[in-house]
């Protein structure tokens, strides 16, 4: 039954990324990091690409609260839940990328309007690797932690 729900998070989540979502939809799920303080913060991001549970990648400034609450503390959590038909919580730990080939590659239109293009030094992305998830999808629930924590396979790392 993990297999199927994970198989079945792995969709949801593609389908809640700007790369893979249905055509003008506007996907968010929501972020929790831990501020300097130690005490946990979430906001509302919307996903720029997923490669199944493993990592969800996004885009920010080099400079906002986002990047300084990571560059301080890379626990995070990512939350994935719509209308009470499903949750989707992935516990993990996040990285701040400035490569260019990830910036290109997860460079969105929306980006556009915050930033002059994937070549911005004030343009970074995010990507969020899982160690444990608890799923809850058509009224059935896992909970696990993932084998390939840091993996060795390309697409699961950040350039």
């Amino acid at each position: 039954m993990s297999k199927e729900l994970i198989e079945k998070a792995e969709y949801l989540i593609q389908q809640n990324t700007v790369q893979f979502g249905p055509e003008g939809s506007s996907p968010y799920c929501v972020l929790a990091l831990i501020d300097k303080d130690g005490v946990p913060t979430a906001s509302t991001i919307t996903p720029a690409k997923s490669h199944g549970i493993q990592w969800i990648s996004f885009c920010t400034g080099l400079g906002s609260t986002k990047t300084n609450r990571i560059l301080n503390n890379s626990n995070a959590s990512v939350c994935f839940n719509t209308g009470g038909t499903y949750n989707i919580t992935l516990k993990g730990w996040i990285e701040v990328s400035t490569n260019p080939e990830m910036k290109q590659e997860m460079w969105y239109s929306g980006m556009g309007n915050h930033f002059s293009g994937p070549d911005d030094p004030g343009y970074c992305t995010l990507i969020f690797h899982t160690t444990n998830y608890n799923l809850w999808i058509d009224c059935e629930e896992a909970v696990g932690t993932l084998d390939n924590v840091h993996s060795n396979d390309s697409s699961a790392q950040a350039r």
